[in-house]
């Protein structure tokens, strides 16, 4: 099995190197390719996703991806910039549903900034509409407003748009999702003011009748802002679009203590992935050797369970995350008085030694 390896700019090197080294714990199973990408693709190759590197993407049974995005690159152009790798790799491999878990490990209760009565045990998975929505709609760009108020000034416009199969497509993805754990599907939009969340409801109802075991809800997303922090685990599967799913996702994450615990799975309609954790490249503390690499280690665990089919080696990796928790080990994001604080090396040794 292929593995693309694009490991990106700041933290990215560093936590990749920790989830390879787990991927190579496991035994011989794995080609594994690197290529640059993001931020350090450009400076190799005028890029940030050159074609080699799209090309290995495209190959691939799986891609393990770190992170982009570097200060240094802020002043290029737009289509230049190293965020662009993700959004071009999103589309060229159409990814379309993003799974972002959001569960807080008994360890790590006292790690969240909610009281543990409203986070502990909390198990939620937010999914997501990865290639559609506004960052992906057209016409947009920045033009001299007519509007009589501003007159002549510039203006900036995006198109926020959804197609019924694109809504559709994603609803089976939730709803299969539901099946398998509690049932409940809560579609979060904005239907009382925008006419894409109006046909997004409309369209998720429909879905609905085909899976009469899974009840659907629906929650506008100021709404479902606000319950995420006040009863969290009055969710089981939250489906949402591209805008609002970005945010959400990184409002659970925090949730569970770190954004440094989440991993994330973005999948085509044949289950090949693209996984990576949630959080962003964190430049201010790259090469300190204090990034959190359990999210990235987590994510390999998704891709051996989603593209791979390799059930056994997902669970073990999940338990040998749980039980470095469990023996105290933490790095800075998720340290608390009494328990031991580690780098992000010796937190990827402590992951390879539970599991052996």
């Amino acid at each position: 099995m292929k593995i693309a390896v694009l490991p990106g700019d700041g933290i990215g090197p560093e936590i990749v190197a920790q989830a390879v080294k787990v991927l190579n714990s496991l035994g011989p199973k794995f080609d594994l390719e690197t290529a640059p990408v993001g931020g350090a693709a450009y400076d190799i190759a005028g890029h940030p996703l050159p074609p080699a590197t799209l090309a290995l993407a495209k190959e691939a049974d799986a891609i393990l991806f770190g992170a982009v995005g570097d200060w240094k690159h802020d002043t290029l152009p737009r289509e230049l910039r190293p965020e662009q790798a993700i959004l071009g790799l999103r589309k060229h491999l159409e990814l379309f549903a993003n799974f972002r878990p959001a569960i807080c490990y008994d360890q790590l209760t006292a790690a969240s900034s909610l009281k543990p009565e409203i986070v502990g045990g909390l198990d939620i998975l937010i999914i997501r509409e990865l290639n559609g929505d506004i960052y992906f709609g057209q016409p947009r760009g920045v033009r001299t407003s007519e509007l009589p108020l501003f007159k002549g000034a510039r203006e900036a416009y995006d198109m926020m748009h959804y197609s019924e199969p694109e809504v559709e497509r994603i609803g089976h993805v939730a709803f299969d999702a539901a099946r398998k754990r509690s049932k409940k599907v809560c579609s979060v939009d904005k239907a009382n003011v925008l006419e894409t969340s109006q046909l997004w409801r409309e369209v998720m109802i429909r879905v609905s009748k085909d899976y009469p075991d899974v009840e659907l809800s629906h929650m506008y997303v100021d709404n479902a802002a606000m319950q995420l922090v006040k009863e969290p685990k009055a969710f089981d599967v939250v489906v949402t679009g591209n805008l609002f799913g970005d945010i959400l996702s990184d409002e659970a994450a925090m949730l569970t203590g770190s954004i440094g615990m989440l991993p994330s799975a973005s999948l085509d309609k044949n289950n090949k992935g693209l996984y990576e954790p949630s959080h962003g490249s964190a430049p201010d503390i790259a090469g300190k050797g204090i990034a959190n690499p359990l999210a990235t280690i987590l994510s390999v665990a998704m891709m051996l369970r989603y593209s791979l089919g390799m059930l056994d080696e997902a669970h073990r990796i999940e338990a040998a995350v749980q039980k470095v928790l469990a023996q105290g080990l933490r790095t800075v994001d998720i340290y608390t008085d009494g328990t031991t604080k580690v780098s992000t090396v010796q937190m990827g040794d402590a992951v390879v030694a539970a599991l052996s």
